[in-house]
């Protein structure tokens, strides 16, 4: 009786997580550690990703008050020169410069034709997509590093998990006994990899799907403003 209870607890000390990761093999070692460098990743893209996607939305959404409360132009582009960056914000300004051009442009000319017109619109409606698009890449910018650890990070743990087995396996053949002590270190040590990618790959998919929707909203918002700018446009220049 006394044997196996000093048996039991030899395994239990060898199933120490910390000793089984140092005890590992250098394949799993490689896994575990390349895990852990994708979960620091994803952690910092998860913090910057938090507060530059509050920023942009708070900000954008106090432009747009002070964009409808405001009558003038020239106005709202000074207060956007005053404010802190926003998507929306950048919308406009953009907008605004193009038309300011236009304008200058408009004035110097002898005459305008209606084609001529048409073409103007264009330009800042073209000029309104091109900002909004950058937005949208500074917005998505680090976040599909979330997506790779999601999808990736399983595999990557399962992978540990099979070489892992695979050297248990080997262990019991050169043995030739298949008892709990022969077992249960190299099984425990497989299986931490797979706790590790799972680690990882929870917190990427959740915040993932959460910026998205973020992204989307604010993707939604700039293309709203975009077309109301563009109608002001017309009513009042064109």
């Amino acid at each position: 009786m006394l044997p196996l209870i000093l048996q039991a607890g030899a395994a239990e000390a060898r199933l120490d997580i910390l000793q089984l990761v140092l005890n590992a093999s250098p394949v799993v070692k490689g896994v575990l550690g390349l895990l852990i460098l994708m979960s620091v990743a994803s952690w910092f893209v998860i913090g910057s990703k938090t507060i530059y996607l509050s920023n942009a939305a708070s900000r954008s959404a106090k432009f747009q008050d002070a964009f409808w409360k405001t009558g003038r132009l020239d106005e709202i582009w000074r207060i956007s020169e005053a404010s802190p960056p926003s998507p929306v914000g950048e919308v406009f300004r953009a907008g605004y410069t193009e038309l300011a051009k236009l304008q200058k442009r408009r004035q110097e000319a002898t005459d305008s034709a209606g084609d001529e017109l048409l073409g103007d619109i264009e330009r800042v409606q073209r000029a309104l997509d091109r900002a909004r698009t950058t937005a949208i890449t500074d917005m998505e910018s680090r976040v599909p590093l979330l997506g790779t650890t999601a999808s990736a990070g399983p595999f990557i743990g399962l992978f540990g998990t099979v070489w892992g087995i695979m050297n248990s396996f080997r262990n019991i053949g050169a043995k030739g006994a298949a008892n709990l002590a022969t077992v249960a270190p190299g099984i425990a040590e497989a299986l931490v990899a797979t706790a590790i990618g799972l680690m990882a790959a929870i917190p990427a998919v959740m915040a993932y799907n959460y910026f998205s929707r973020r992204i989307r909203v604010l993707t939604a918002e700039m293309e709203t403003f975009s077309s109301d700018f563009l109608n002001i446009v017309r009513r009042r220049f064109f």
